[in-house]
């Protein structure tokens, strides 16, 4: 051979026979590489080459002095050789004086073949890549990071998901920041090297996750194993692609499902429903201990699902044990504790909740509402109540930065307590009386529309009608009320009449039929 191999980016192949530094530094290079048996076999070189023998060095240690002057004399600027680990320190302060690198190599003939593909055989490297990329695109994988997982051993460097805002999802080591600000999110193939390491990426043909990336990175890598790892990324890609629709797929058909659980949850108020108390069991929702409960909903149009995505990365970083859902334009989300948690633990998991609200605003223009703390399963819907008002309260709420929790407010408190205390419900009858008198349909209607946070289509499969029908419904109660429920301030008075309405009728059928 008798081109320029980096040490740095033998050391970084994958298959270099286990190649390990003894002695001297990885920031060299070598014009040429020579293998033989023994050091006698080598021929005299007047190049900085590596040396490469196939027999470990002898047991004493003035023959282990002998064979590093031996391999210097000779010419060679590196030596490796199985066994080289047995090599005394005297030896190896003697090859760092004689300016000679030591490596410890478990197959030698592996490491010739890998500085064969570093410096003449690019084509065989390109192919060894895209060979082990094949191998992992036939395995099964269960998801996404274990696909990963699987490129990531197969080929033998870190592989990482990323779009511009940072990492997505990584296996097989941490891409360097550096790195990943120097990649250039523009064309469809793209190579980087900083002195934090290097990375090969390809753009992510997937419609539903724009400006995404697959690359390949690890540190010490050559520009001739960039340009097969580019390959590799472009064969991969696909496979990935495919990986990541199916589990989208997969994660927006579970985000309806566990939408639909919460919503038969809440719905079902003081009773009790064994089977789905299994299916929340089975959810890893627990009911039992105490919850504090938090509202996220878009004060614009938001994609709830992108949004539930981002909510539950975020929440995965924090500590604390929390589950959320979908529901209704927004996302709802609780915090459980096994015991009853102290102010100052409350106040921490309030300090998490805002955080992550700040988070999220830079993706979203969301506003989010916190519940109080609530112990067992009446106490979860309780909190999960209070974060629905809260967040509704938080929408108008700019000087708060669109961030209220139920019970630092003042006069909104005091207002939604009024409406469990009977002299609210005088007010809430003749505020909703030309419903209750012409249009009862339309109250049920309203009251829906306003628990779904005025989403038309909410509202149209909660009470199974048409979106047009729910429409004309709410214009029409918006005449007869002779209010215009665009206005926020509005919407809270109403809905709190609504559920004032709702929870004195439920009593009084309850107290009917206990009598």
């Amino acid at each position: 051979m008798s081109a320029v191999l980096d040490a740095a980016a033998l050391l970084a192949h994958p298959r270099n026979g286990g190649l390990r530094i003894v002695a001297g530094s990885t920031a060299d290079e070598w014009t040429g590489v020579e293998v033989a048996t023994g050091a006698d076999d080598l021929p005299a070189t007047d190049t900085s080459a590596l040396a490469i023998l196939t027999t470990p060095p002898p047991a004493t240690s003035w023959q282990q002095d002998a064979l590093v002057r031996r391999v210097r004399d000779r010419g060679y600027r590196a030596l490796a050789l199985p066994r080289a680990d047995v090599l005394g320190q005297g030896t190896r302060t003697l090859a760092d004086r004689l300016g000679l690198v030591v490596f410890d190599t478990e197959e030698p003939l592996a490491l010739a073949k890998a500085c064969w593909k570093l410096v003449e055989g690019r084509d065989a490297l390109t192919l060894g890549y895209v060979r082990h990329v094949a191998q992992s695109i036939e395995y099964h994988a269960s998801g996404l990071l274990d696909l990963l997982r699987h490129l990531s051993a197969s080929v033998g460097h870190g592989i990482a998901l990323v779009d511009s805002t940072g990492v997505v999802l990584e296996a097989g080591g941490s891409l360097a920041a550096s790195v990943h600000a120097a990649i250039d999110f523009g064309p469809w193939l793209d190579t980087v090297a900083t002195p934090d390491g290097a990375a090969a990426s390809v753009s992510i043909d997937s419609p539903s996750r724009a400006g995404l990336r697959l690359a390949f990175f690890d540190v010490g890598l050559s520009a001739a194993q960039l340009s097969a790892l580019a390959v590799a990324a472009e064969v991969a890609m696909p496979a990935v692609a495919a990986r990541i629709l199916i589990d989208e797929v997969a994660d927006v058909n579970d985000a309806a499902v566990a939408s639909g659980l919460l919503r038969d949850f809440v719905e079902q108020r003081d009773g009790r429903d064994p089977e789905l108390e299994q299916r929340m069991f089975d959810r890893g929702w627990r009911t039992t201990g105490f919850h504090v409960a938090f509202r996220v909903i878009g004060r614009t149009r938001v994609d709830t699902f992108q949004l539930l995505r981002l909510v539950t990365r975020e929440l995965a970083s924090r500590p604390g044990t929390f589950h959320a859902a979908t529901s209704g334009r927004g996302i709802t989300a609780w915090a459980s504790f096994p015991a009853p948690p102290s102010p100052e633990q409350v106040e921490e998991l309030a300090v998490v909740i805002r955080e992550l609200h700040v988070s999220v605003r830079r993706a979203f223009n969301v506003a989010t509402g916190v519940g109080s703390l609530q112990s067992g399963s009446a106490g979860l819907v309780a909190t999960i109540d209070e974060a629905t008002d809260a967040a509704r309260i938080a929408a108008s709420r700019s000087a708060a930065g669109w961030f209220v929790r139920i019970d630092t407010l003042g006069l909104e408190q005091l207002l939604l307590s009024w409406t469990e205390n009977d002299t609210f419900v005088p007010a809430a009858r003749s505020l909703l009386g030309p419903l209750l008198d012409r249009a009862p349909e339309l109250l049920e209607t309203l009251t829906s529309y306003l628990d779904h946070e005025s989403g038309i289509a909410a509202t149209a499969d909660a009470l199974r009608l048409h979106r047009n029908t729910v429409s004309t419904r709410i214009a029409r109660a918006s005449e007869l009320l002779s209010l215009d429920l665009s206005d926020s301030e509005v919407r809270l008075a109403v809905h709190l009449a609504c559920r004032a309405l709702l929870r004195s009728t439920t009593s009084a059928s309850g107290r009917r039929h206990r009598g």
